[in-house]
């Protein structure tokens, strides 16, 4: 998952072989008119619809980065504290992977730009077009977290 105020990515992939399968994608949006706390519940109410429907095991977040503006900076933190509440009361675990790791993971370049990534992740799991910028970074976070699994690594993803 991919938290912001104005557009959180969302994806859950299912482990398959050739390609990964994708169950479901997309960007929760809110409308630049809506007040804060109207775009907590709608994130908050969109993220239980689709856990409730598609029930993943575990969740990949995007960590934190650092913003140079403090106002920025609360919104996402307010934005990603309503996905994370709404995913953790359903029981799943959530690690937390960072920006850096996830590029790096999936296109081989920790700085790489956001449609590198999204054109890689529509490689790896096969998808006819390409994903919305948003859900393209929630569904490298789930690939990301499965290649992390499948090896020791000294920076395993952080458990939250």
């Amino acid at each position: 998952m991919d938290p912001s105020l104005r557009g959180t990515g969302y994806g859950i992939i299912r482990l398959a072989k050739p390609h990964h399968a994708t169950l479901t994608h997309g960007t929760i949006r809110c409308p630049a008119g809506w007040d804060r706390s109207r775009c907590l519940v709608r994130i908050s109410q969109a993220l239980r619809e689709v856990i409730a429907a598609h029930r993943p095991d575990v969740c990949a977040v995007e960590g934190l980065f650092y913003a140079q503006n403090l106002k920025t900076a609360l919104i996402m933190g307010e934005a990603r504290g309503a996905a994370v509440a709404a995913i953790a009361e359903s029981g799943i675990e959530i690690f937390e992977i960072t920006p850096r790791k996830v590029k790096q993971a999936i296109v081989g370049y920790g700085a790489a730009q956001k449609l590198a990534v999204a054109k890689m992740v529509q490689r790896m799991l096969n998808l006819p077009e390409l994903p919305e910028a948003d859900a393209a970074d929630a569904l490298a976070l789930a690939l990301a977290f499965m290649q992390e699994q499948g090896r020791l690594s000294v920076s395993a993803p952080k458990k939250i």
